[in-house]
């Protein structure tokens, strides 16, 4: 009579803890999309989602952020034919994230300007919290399907435990906030895992995993389209294909040949407008090893660029080596996820789990050469970062690994109170970086929206919005040090601030030509407060006198913009084609205007 009690009672406790894990998740979600958000955090975020914006007005893949090494691509190509417009082609993010986003912007008419027009009381503009509620969502859907890739490979206990590790984790939370399409990768890496899995279940069981295998090499292709760099993680999975799944050989070709058709559309285009399958994504490769991608881009001459390819082996080793150190935060600090590498040592019994492991591997393997190669800035948030798409299985494996080593134990056996004690200590270090941060980014999301700071650095997203449309029109050009900001946020075509001053010459001509004139200097904290003063001036030798106008002029304390730039003679001659200055948010966002500053956008 004691059985139905005790179903009961189970079925009772099973529904409180969903009912408390769907209430925490809930409340996660509301916290950092309405309290600790202060608007998209990098570059290449806000870079794409205005990119998505032209797609949803129905422009194509047309960027507004025109880098000088994309103008000077196509100039190249055509023998010096190409007009800016040509250039602001797009040949340097991958296509699916920016399609994703531009169907969201799409079905809130994010192409309105005028309808998502900033306040001056409102420090966070709208349609990045739009941005950033897909990002969350596809998180959730991403923690829901690792939830069930989990149950496949261990059980419900070790896939409840995983989701909990996921929604406890901070950097997964940051990158939901960033722009970035991380959360759309992981949600199609972990379909692609357990697609891949099942083929291996089946390949072991004697039967032909095909057709899981064919679905799983869709996901990896679509995880490249979202990522270029993710197309090093499909070639760890072909090796592995090739020799774990039946039809050995023809289940790894098939995912080659899908990868290739499925992208041979874009890369054709890249050739077209660039001369190069890669198009401007392949001089990322600078980021990795030599020098900085953001120099490369901001070059107009291929041949002022540098490739040191000396020693090349010993640079990816070198730097894969400095990826380990910080193997546990790019994993998201899943305490777990860096035991799976123990678990390669450990005889599972299901020969499934045993096979699985080694495809992760490979996978992870081929991903951290890519890293190596196209390079991480080191930042906890980065673009090029995969590390974290292994966190959740990797950690899934060691919590398998450390619930073995705890059921051999005496104390837990005799202690029913302690059985699952392991399983609370890993989710409380794991989730420890969250919720002891919270209340500070709680505090600082509170008191931002009652000061008026924006998202520091080095973004204003109202002054952008509200003032420098009034200043601009439409069909005009401005440029700046941080484009990407000024095409979201302004929704103006902006030029990225060319290495040397003649470059600028050379693009003001153009413009001029196609009665897209250039109008307006835009210097940021990006240029003169992300770096050392040494550093800066490396990058912006040509321009250090207006890039420091700023500080020099808070320095004397005075109101006179072009304190330091006017003594430069080259630098004189640039400021007498923009004579007219407004101070943005003091002196550290300074506006050079080609025309007196007049609200002439009429918006």
């Amino acid at each position: 009579m004691s059985t139905p009690d005790n179903s009961n009672s189970l079925n009772t406790a099973l529904i409180t803890r969903r009912l408390l894990f769907f209430f925490i998740l809930i409340g996660l979600t509301l916290i950092h999309l309405l309290v600790t958000f202060r608007g998209l955090s990098t570059s290449t975020g806000m870079d794409q989602a205005q990119l998505a914006r032209e797609l949803a007005r129905g422009n194509g893949f047309t960027t507004k952020v025109l880098r000088p090494m994309s103008i000077g691509q196509s100039q190249e190509n055509t023998e010096g034919e190409a007009t800016l417009l040509e250039a602001s082609r797009d040949s340097y993010h991958s296509p699916l994230h920016p399609v994703l986003l531009a169907a969201v912007l799409k079905v809130v008419d994010g192409g309105n300007a005028d309808k998502w027009r900033m306040t001056g009381e409102e420090t966070v503009y709208r349609l990045d919290r739009v941005i950033a509620a897909s990002s969350i969502i596809l998180f959730l859907l991403s923690i829901g399907i690792t939830y069930l890739l989990i149950c496949r490979v261990f059980d419900n206990k070790i896939a409840g435990v995983t989701a909990l590790l996921m929604l406890f984790c901070d950097l997964f939370w940051q990158y939901s906030q960033s722009g970035l399409p991380q959360m759309f990768m992981l949600l199609l890496f972990t379909c692609a895992c357990f697609f891949a899995h099942r083929a291996v279940e089946v390949t072991e069981d004697g039967g032909s995993g095909l057709i899981p295998a064919l679905i799983a090499a869709l996901f990896f292709s679509l995880l490249a389209l979202t990522h270029w760099l993710a197309v090093w993680i499909v070639l760890g999975y072909v090796l592995y294909a090739a020799f774990a799944i039946r039809p050995r050989g023809i289940a790894a070709l098939s995912a080659l040949v899908l990868l290739l058709v499925l992208s041979s559309y874009f890369l054709i285009k890249n050739h077209e407008y660039t001369g190069s399958p890669g198009g401007t994504a392949l001089l990322a490769i600078h980021n990795g090893l030599g020098g900085s991608e953001d120099d490369v881009m901001r070059t107009f001459d291929s041949g002022d660029t540098y490739l040191d390819l000396k020693n090349l082996i010993f640079k990816i080793l070198r730097v894969s080596l400095e990826q380990a150190n910080s193997l546990y935060v790019n994993m998201g600090a899943l305490l777990t996820a860096p035991i799976f590498f123990l678990t390669l040592l450990h005889p599972f019994r299901r020969k499934s789990i045993a096979s699985f492991r080694w495809g992760i591997l490979l996978m992870w393997a081929f991903a951290s050469v890519g890293m190596a190669i196209f390079g991480l800035s080191g930042s906890s948030v980065d673009s090029n970062q995969l590390h974290m798409l292994f966190g959740p299985i990797m950690a899934a494996y060691g919590l398998a690994f450390v619930a073995i080593l705890w059921s051999k134990l005496e104390l837990p056996n005799s202690l029913p109170i302690l059985r699952n004690a392991h399983f609370v200590i890993i989710i409380i270090i794991s989730g420890g970086p969250l919720l002891l941060g919270l209340p500070k980014e709680l505090s600082l999301g509170l008191r931002a929206k009652q000061q008026q700071q924006p998202l520091w650095p080095p973004y204003y997203p109202s002054t952008l919005n509200i003032r420098l449309p009034k200043y601009t029109l439409e069909n005009e050009i401005v440029v700046s040090d941080q484009p990407w900001a000024v095409a979201w946020y302004a929704d103006r075509k902006c030029i990225w601030l060319p290495k040397k001053v003649s470059t600028l010459e050379r693009f003001e001509a153009m413009a001029e030509a196609e009665d897209t004139p250039v109008v307006g200097l835009l210097i940021s904290p990006y240029s003169h407060s992300m770096k050392p003063m040494l550093s800066n001036y490396r990058s912006y030798s040509d321009w250090a006198p207006l890039i420091l106008d700023g500080w020099a002029t808070a320095a004397i304390r005075t109101r006179r913009a072009g304190f330091l730039a006017l003594q430069d003679k080259e630098m004189k001659a640039v400021l007498a084609r923009y004579p007219h200055d407004a101070y943005f948010n003091g002196s550290l966002l300074m506006y050079w205007s080609s025309q007196p500053i007049l609200d002439r956008g009429g918006e």
